[in-house]
This record gives C-alpha cells, sequence and structure tokens, in this order.
C-alpha cells in the first residue's frame, strides 16, 4: 500500500516539496495538498508590480496551474484550511471553506509550509474597508478593484518601508495617487543601514512620494459608510482614500504552535538541514513559517523569501521521495528598486554587525554602472563591511541605478565562501565599457575596504 504525504500550503515550498516528493516515488506515495486559498505555485513578489501594471495578472504570475500540479499526480484540494494537527494520530483536520465541512486526511509524513501572514498592528480601525495587506493574488486584485472604484485625485497611504512597502507606494503612484510613506525607522527599508536607505529617501521624494519617517501609526479613521477616511499617526492625521499594510510578515505558525512543534525565538518552526522538525518522526516543515541559519551571525532568523522556499521545498520533497539533500543556510540576500533606483544587499548591517560581536571596518565608494564615458553610464553607491583582523566580508548594500543591484550576487557568492576583502580585489571579473568600469565597483570596494585593514604605514 502506498505511504500518504499529507502538505499543508500549496505554494513555493509546499508545491515544490510535493512535486519533488512525488516524481522521486510515483505510485509509492500518495500526495495531499491542502490549500485555503484559490491558487498554487504563485509569485507574490510580482503582485505590486501587477498592481502597479507592469505586469499583467493573475494568471502571468502562477508558476504552475492547480490543474498541471493535478496531472502529474497529486491530490491538490484548495479552499481546505487546515485547523488542527494530531502529530499522535497521524491525523489533519481540516475544512472546506465552500461546503462547510470537515476532513480527516491520516498521513505517513506530514509538510508543515503553512508561509506566513501580514503584520496587521492592533490599532483602532485596522480592519476598516480599504486596509490591505498584499500577501496573495487575492490581495492584489482586492487592491486592484478598490483603485478602479477611486476618483481623481484620492490619496494613498502606506503604512511602513521595507520591500512591499516600497513597492507597492510605486504601485500607487503609477495609479495617479497622491501617496504617503509611513515608517517609525528612520529611513527607509531598514534591511539597509540608514545611510544608504537615506538615498531610497530622496528617490521616492524625487517620484512625488510623501515619505513621513519617524513615526509610528496610532489608527485608521472610517467614514459613515465603514469605510477608511484618514490614518493617524504620530506625526498628524493623514487623509487616506486607501491603505497598504508593508509592515513585513510573521511566520503562520499557529497550528505548529498548538500542536507543540518546536518553534524559535523568531516565531518560525525549528527544523533540522534536511528541513525535518526534530523530535517529531514523519513531520517536515518549509517555507516562509521556518527558521533558517544566518551563515555569517551563526544566528537563527525568520527570512522569509521566495528564493529561499523553493530551495528548502525541493530539499524537503528529494528526503521524502528517498533521496538526499540539506539546505545550508543563508547569506541574507536581497534586491529591490523602487523608481528608477535599484537596492541591493547581502551579509550584515552595521546594526546586525554590532548585535554579533564583531569588530568591523566599513568601506564606501561612489562609482558608476559603466565605463564612465558611455552614454548610460549611472551613479551606484556601494557600502561594505569587513571583520577587524581576519579581513572576512561581513556584508555589503548597493543602492544606484540600472544596472546597479545585481553586483551583489557578487558579494554573495563571496561572503557565501567566507572570502576575505582582500581576496576579493583579486576576483577575475567581466569588463566591456558598456557594462562596467576597468575596475568595477566590486573590487573598488573590496580594495577600499582592504586598505582600511591595513596597520597605520602598511606594515
Amino acid at each position: 500500500m502506498a505511504e500518504r504525504l499529507v502538505v499543508i500550503g500549496g505554494d513555493a515550498a509546499g508545491m515544490s516539496a510535493a512535486a519533488q516528493a512525488k516524481r522521486l516515488r510515483g505510485d509509492d506515495l500518495e500526495v495531499v495538498v491542502l490549500d485555503r486559498g484559490r491558487h498554487t505555485s504563485y509569485s507574490a513578489c510580482g503582485i505590486p508590480y501587477w498592481v502597479g501594471g507592469e505586469v499583467d495578472g493573475p494568471d502571468a504570475l502562477v508558476a504552475r496551474s492547480p490543474e498541471e500540479h493535478r496531472r502529474r499526480g497529486l491530490d491538490l484540494r484548495l479552499r481546505t484550511e487546515a485547523v488542527g494537527l494530531d502529530l499522535a494520530a497521524g491525523v489533519v483536520h481540516a475544512r472546506d471553506l465552500d461546503a462547510g465541512t470537515d476532513l480527516r486526511f491520516g498521513y505517513d509524513h506530514l509538510l508543515h509550509a503553512t508561509g506566513a501572514v501580514p503584520v496587521r498592528p492592533p490599532v483602532p480601525g485596522i480592519d476598516a474597508a480599504g486596509v490591505f495587506g498584499v500577501q496573495v493574488l487575492d490581495d492584489g486584485q482586492a487592491v486592484i478593484d478598490h483603485l478602479a472604484g477611486l476618483p481623481d485625485g484620492a490619496r494613498g497611504v502606506v503604512v511602513g518601508a521595507g520591500y512591499i512597502g516600497v513597492e507597492m507606494a510605486e504601485a500607487l503612484v503609477r495609479h495617479g495617487l497622491r501617496v504617503t510613506v509611513v515608517d517609525k525607522a528612520p529611513e527607509p527599508m531598514t534591511t539597509l543601514d540608514p545611510d544608504m536607505g537615506a538615498m531610497v529617501h530622496r528617490e521616492m521624494e524625487c517620484l512625488g512620494i510623501d515619505v513621513r519617517t519617524g513615526t509610528g501609526l496610532l489608527g485608521v479613521e472610517t467614514g459613515a459608510d465603514g469605510a477608511v477616511r484618514a490614518v493617524v499617526t504620530e506625526d498628524g492625521t493623514l487623509p487616506a482614500d486607501v491603505v497598504v499594510l508593508g509592515l513585513g510578515v510573521r511566520p503562520a505558525t499557529g497550528l505548529a504552535r498548538e500542536a507543540g512543534l518546536p518553534l524559535g525565538d523568531a516565531g518560525g518552526v525549528r527544523t533540522d538541514l534536511r528541513m525535518a522538525v526534530p523530535g517529531h518522526e514523519g513531520v517536515w516543515a518549509a517555507g516562509d513559517c521556518v527558521e533558517v541559519f544566518d551563515r555569517v551571525s551563526q544566528s537563527w532568523l525568520h527570512v522569509p523569501l521566495g528564493t529561499h522556499a523553493n530551495k528548502q521545498g525541493r530539499v524537503a520533497g528529494t528526503n521524502l521521495g528517498g533521496g538526499y539533500a540539506t539546505f545550508p543556510g543563508v547569506v541574507r540576500t536581497a534586491i529591490s528598486k523602487v523608481c528608477g533606483l535599484e537596492i541591493g544587499r547581502t551579509g550584515l548591517t552595521e546594526r546586525d554587525a554590532r548585535a554579533a560581536g564583531f569588530r568591523y571596518v566599513v568601506g564606501r565608494i561612489e562609482s558608476t554602472t559603466t565605463a564612465g564615458y558611455m552614454p548610460a553610464a549611472r551613479s551606484l553607491h556601494v557600502k561594505v563591511l569587513a571583520e577587524v583582523g581576519s579581513g572576512r566580508l561581513l556584508g555589503a548594500q548597493v543602492v544606484g541605478f540600472e544596472g546597479s543591484a545585481k553586483r551583489i550576487d557578487v558579494f554573495a557568492t563571496a561572503l557565501w565562501n567566507r572570502m576575505t576583502v582582500d581576496e576579493m580585489t583579486g576576483m577575475d571579473l567581466s569588463y566591456a565599457p558598456p557594462f562596467s568600469p576597468v575596475w568595477d565597483a566590486v573590487l573598488i570596494a573590496a580594495r577600499k575596504t582592504a586598505d582600511l585593514l591595513q596597520p597605520p604605514g602598511g606594515g
């Protein structure tokens, strides 16, 4: 008799694991996937660009449809929400959301891939009509439908200036709204250091976005119809016809907590390198609901990115399918853009380095994306952290215009391999005038930082 794998969550991690396990074991493994939504295998990262009209959606954001998964032998149950886990009995209790009926699924193996949920601060009016989190495709459609009903000159407020916040702010501007972004931090993009975030701040203002930093959300005011009319902040009240929450996400681990699965300090499920949950035979977890190991700071973190979720899903699926694979951790590499500005980061910021106890130096340079004499040359800024004593690269940040941000991948590769900044100065990087100066910004920044580690007099 075939064994049964039950997967809770039908997006990146869950479907990657389900497909890989089924591919490896075929008819020896029955795979049941439960998801409370209407879509599978979609790009949540693409939602701001869909809302902004840069890409079509929602179908264009779906990598593999439910029908495709079913044709590959997966028993996919959409609009089916897992509501309880009985680990001792090997049973998932679920509810068919459309029929309103209770369901019960026995399992031999269980994959917890419930993802993450947007943070909604507990302030008055936060659940008013016109206040949106942006996590799933239905959220994107809800925002688009709401925007279609707004008059000319409508006002939008984005609460939070992280990746989703700044991307959604630009999307609202593309719809012709007057947009204000509110964030409690001193500068947008707290995954950058404030000096680099200040460049993002200036570019957002150039697009006409009113950026209010250092101010927190106090509440949402509504009209007689119950719809949002204003946002109350520590800096005053802002008129609003739509509010988008960009305050980040937290692991969706309610089921895991109730079932007694181990959670870390960041709130995510803790797994081993194979994505198995220690102490719970046959139980696995992957994706935005788990914590990951930071190879630089040597600490456990919640880093919810689709890149990690897809890799973790494939690792879990390989092991469930009888193979062997591990997920070796992260170095916190991420990339984004706002307006014409590209943003990349990897490793530790200064705040992270101090928290981890490192002594470090900081190298900063300004360069160009191409040879300076090329018509397309644009500016870019690079910031590098290296450990005092060893000279090991600890982190890097890149902010600049077109052609800037993907340079962060060179730093990420060096960081992954524990290179020193001095070793980086000798890397054989490509060069041609349309792509880079003869000394690429990566090499200049590494050399500048390596020089700072030399003792006085160079001896």
